[in-house]
């Protein structure tokens, strides 16, 4: 979490940096690697794509000038598709007027631009849904491909064409945002969008004079693309073999995640996450402001407008103890340099142990979680063991907090669970029972496997690696200390971390690991992943 590392943003060189350090660290472990070719690095395909200029978008053989005429708005695995029947959709964003998904199957579906709607009307699909959705709205193309799933390519009407965010030059701002480039991933509809002189080469009269379902002419497209490789993003795979003969074919897999988000927090160049530096010192007096409202209210909630106005930082105090401090790097020095580092530490304990664990421990640091879980996706669905030989996972992300100070209900003692009972009672039998033999047994929140008032903590159980292990029906541990004022902000450093409770909680996980690879069985799945009772 050093700033040396720039907040260790897969796939970039800052991520890479990251990985380097744990597999040095693992090789003056001895452990064995278990990722590529013999390496502890497992690659996930990562490139930057653009859309080649090399493609076409024609009408009766005839094509569309590119940059001037068309821009192709997709950049995933689009179906190449020639000859098929130009259909007037409707008007983009407003679902009463388009055509229905059985007329759009197989054909090329043009759309006019969404029109101004008033916020909140009745069956509306906002212009610009997603991220920075511009000209069009890249959210609304997203929401479009869905509606029009069988469609053979989709095209929106502009007059001013601009690319969409991750598409041809828009990334996350400067460059196009980086992909997987998996030849598995679903071939979808490409996207476009066309001037109206181009739309009325395909219908033969002006956009004006369509109504929903009017058919045009032939339309063939092929979308090609350039990608230039990110050698940054990989997790980090490794083996601990366990003693017994038969058991060590089998795995305790423990997990954290090695990146975090970046420099800044908005993207602007490079595909890569930057931004305005922020003011150290008042940034975090007013976060903690605002947690302690929380926790004085003891209300996992968001705040009031009323409440959010009262935050006020005295800056002269600030000042009074140090300079202004211009603070731009996500340090993520908690998320999850803390399930990190501990990892390496139970790694190394376990190697010095006299007895071996029966079955063999295998650990994942996971590249991209912060992107969408992209690592532990690419894991499991490309393990390099075989992904039913792994009888448990225990996940750690954020678990160097937990104070009283830090999260609503923390203590010295603190630590957040999820997950533990939802697909086997076995394992979450197993935790309470390490938990127990504990020298101070830790005080662990359950809460979170059932939804709370504040939406910033629903779903925690989709927002971590373990959820790709669990649809594998693999049972799964969580452990966390809660989102604290720190959460993704320049202030989640190293000095703020809690390293007795922080030290405790990694025993435990240890000592959990351990636990179930000596069982004499793997924990039976027996429940049906609903939150438990």
């Amino acid at each position: 979490a050093d700033d040396s590392m720039e907040g260790r943003d897969a796939p970039y060189e800052s991520n890479a940096r990251g990985n380097a350090y744990i597999v040095r660290e693992l090789m003056r472990l001895g452990l064995k690697p278990a990722g590529d070719h013999g390496t502890f690095l497992q690659q996930l395909p990562y490139v930057r794509r653009s859309v080649s200029s090399a493609s076409i978008l024609a009408v009766d053989g005839a094509p569309l000038v590119m940059g001037t005429e068309f821009i192709v708005t997709s950049r995933g695995m689009p179906k190449i598709n020639g000859g098929l029947q130009a259909i007037y959709g409707g008007v983009a964003g407003n679902p009463a007027s388009m055509i229905t998904a059985e007329q759009a199957a197989n054909r090329f579906v043009v759309l006019s631009a969404p029109v101004p709607i008033a916020e909140g009307a009745a069956g509306a699909i906002p212009a610009g849904g997603g991220r920075g959705g511009r000209g069009g709205g890249a959210g609304a193309i997203g929401v479009l491909a869905l509606r029009f799933a069988g469609a053979a390519g989709i095209a929106t009407v502009s007059g001013d064409l601009q690319p969409s965010p991750g598409a041809q030059g828009g990334g996350r701002a400067g460059g196009p945002a980086p992909m997987l480039a998996n030849p598995r991933a679903a071939r979808v509809a490409p996207t476009f969008q066309i001037t109206p002189a181009g739309a009325e080469r395909m219908f033969g009269r002006p956009m004006e004079m369509l109504v929903p379902g009017d058919t045009g002419k032939l339309v063939s497209a092929t979308i090609l693309y350039d990608d230039t490789p990110l050698p940054g993003g990989a997790n980090v795979v490794a083996i601990i073999p366990g003693s017994d003969p038969t058991l060590r074919r089998e795995y305790v897999a423990v997990g954290s995640h090695n990146d975090h988000v970046g420099i800044g927090g908005f993207p602007t160049q490079n595909g890569q996450r930057v931004g305005p530096p922020a003011e150290h010192d008042s940034l975090r007096a007013a976060a903690m402001m605002r947690l302690g409202m929380q926790i004085a209210a003891n209300d996992i909630r968001a705040l009031t407008p009323e409440e959010l106005a009262r935050v006020q930082v005295n800056v002269d105090s600030l000042r009074r103890i140090r300079p202004a401090r211009l603070d731009s790097i996500r340090n993520g020095a908690d998320d999850d340099g803390s399930g990190s580092m501990a990892m390496l530490e139970i790694a190394e304990a376990i190697m010095r142990s006299p007895a071996r664990p029966k079955r063999s421990i295998l650990f994942v640091w996971h590249t991209a979680e912060e992107d969408g879980l992209v690592g532990s996706n690419w894991f499991t669905d490309n393990s390099t063991v075989p992904i039913t030989s792994i009888v448990a996972q225990i996940n750690m992300d954020m678990i160097g907090r937990g104070r009283a100070e830090d999260v609503i209900g923390g203590s010295p003692d603190y630590l957040g669970m999820l997950g533990a009972s939802r697909l086997s009672s076995e394992l979450g039998v197993r935790v309470e029972e390490v938990n127990k033999r504990q020298a101070k047994p830790l005080a662990l929140d359950a809460r979170f496997d059932r939804p709370v008032t504040w939406q910033g903590y629903n779903n925690i159980y989709g927002r971590s690696d373990h959820a790709n292990y669990a649809r594998y029906n693999i049972p799964i541990a969580f452990f966390f200390t809660g989102l604290h004022a720190d959460y993704h902000q320049v202030t989640d450093e190293p000095q703020y971390l809690d390293y007795p409770h922080y030290a405790r909680i990694t025993q435990f996980v240890h000592d959990l690991a351990v636990d179930v690879a000596n069982q004499a069985r793997r924990p039976v799945v027996d429940r049906s992943g609903a939150p438990p009772s």
